[in-house]
């Protein structure tokens, strides 16, 4: 086992950080602890990585988290602001020399895929570019564990997919991947499992599939009115049982039913600019969970526009 967490608790004065997180990592897992933002997961990380005091009880590779050996570790944290005057291959050369036994530089730029911009200066780097080059340093010592906080934020969506597939093959390599994230599509495209925090409790823990099965509820149509009112009324006339959504109108939907569901709009003159028809998703366990929605880096939405 790579982490174990038991009964993890942080008070910031009044304010509950932590309150009572139990949940392990084994090697060669991804694990992600996703959350909105004030959730604990960044807390939560600085518990395990001994850079801030909690009760309960912690283990990384069987001790203290401030006992572990720092080369066995790669901390990428949510907040990293490298020297914008270095280059990606200075940046990432300064970490090296800060092991006694480092990577080579050019491999880890390769690595992370920026061979061809190791001499761009971090200031002119692409946002996915400057993500790429911050994971970089922390793979300079070959870390048996790997913990990124938030590691796509504020990056494009052609960037946060090129730092999947950068944490696949590294956890395809054997690396142990735990992240934080705030994106349910990151989650459930990366993780084995996920620990979903809120206010500071650990609400749920499983693989993706078996928390969407368990919590996630049915399949659904999702209706964009200007007038939800009216929709809300036209379908729950029909006899159909409105799905609590955060965002708009939503009734339990298979696909051949959506044919019945527009007829049923349409003659209550009911305007809609489209029908999305979805699955469920991780992003509906946190809600059905919690009763709060998480922004979202993407949805599993199939249009049936009109």
């Amino acid at each position: 086992m790579v982490i174990r967490a038991d009964d993890v608790r942080r008070r910031y004065g009044q304010t509950v950080a932590l309150d009572g997180v139990s949940f392990s990592v084994e090697e060669g897992e991804v694990f992600a602890l996703i959350g909105p933002n004030g959730a604990g997961k960044t807390t939560l990380i600085r518990a395990l990585t001994g850079t801030t005091n909690a009760d309960g009880h912690i283990e990384v590779f069987g001790s203290q988290p401030t006992e572990v050996a720092r080369h066995r570790l790669g901390l990428l944290p949510q907040e990293f602001s490298p020297a914008e005057r270095l280059t990606a291959r200075e940046l990432v050369a300064y970490h090296a020399g800060l092991y006694d036994h480092a990577r080579d530089v050019d491999a880890v730029l390769e690595d992370v895929g920026l061979t061809e911009s190791a001499d761009t200066r971090y200031t002119n780097l692409s946002g996915g570019q400057k993500r790429r080059a911050c994971v970089g340093t922390t793979l300079v010592n070959d870390p048996e564990l790997l913990i990124l906080d938030e590691p796509t934020t504020g990056i494009d969506p052609t960037g946060r997919r090129d730092l999947w597939r950068l944490i696949e093959e590294l956890a395809d390599s054997g690396t142990t991947v735990l992240l934080t994230t705030h994106y349910m599509e990151e989650a459930e495209e990366l993780a084995n499992r996920v620990g979903m925090l809120s206010d500071g409790n650990l609400v749920a823990l499983g693989s993706p599939g078996e928390l969407i099965e368990r919590h996630g509820g049915d399949s659904r149509l999702v209706v964009e009115a200007d007038d939800e009112a009216a929709a809300t009324r036209a379908l729950e006339m029909a006899g159909y049982h409105l799905l609590p959504d955060q965002r708009h109108v939503a009734v339990p939907a298979a696909p051949e039913e959506i044919p019945a569901v527009v007829e049923t709009l349409d003659e209550a003159g009911v305007e809609y600019d489209g029908l999305l028809w979805r699955q469920p998703s991780l992003d509906d366990v946190y809600a059905a969970l919690t009763g709060t929605d998480v922004t979202v880096g993407g949805e599993h939405l199939t249009e049936a526009r009109q």
